[in-house]
């Protein structure tokens, strides 16, 4: 199974959009383009989300800092969307 990328009800200023199957790097590069042309809240259900490396968990925490909501994580995702910004929190620091 490849990335499916869905647009879902827009809610007021909150674009809601569905990610399912498998996020990867070459998805990664599809994704951040639409969603930084978004002009409001994005927000990301990822309930059918069943694989994502690490660009794509990356991308994740990246625009989860920036804003975005992620509704229906997945659990393992969660934790290694957490993970990756506390290692980004302490790059960021050490510098």
């Amino acid at each position: 199974m490849t990335c499916r990328i869905d647009p879902l009800m827009s809610e007021g200023n909150v674009v809601a959009i569905r990610i399912s199957g498998r996020l990867t790097a070459q998805d990664a590069t599809v994704l951040r383009p639409l969603l930084e042309q978004e002009p409001g809240v994005v927000a990301l259900d990822l309930r059918d989300l069943l694989f994502v490396d690490r660009d794509a968990v990356r991308l994740l925490a990246l625009i989860e800092a920036s804003g975005a909501e992620l509704r229906n994580c997945p659990l393992f995702i969660r934790e290694w969307v957490a993970q990756e910004r506390r290692c980004k929190e302490r790059s960021d620091v050490d510098v």
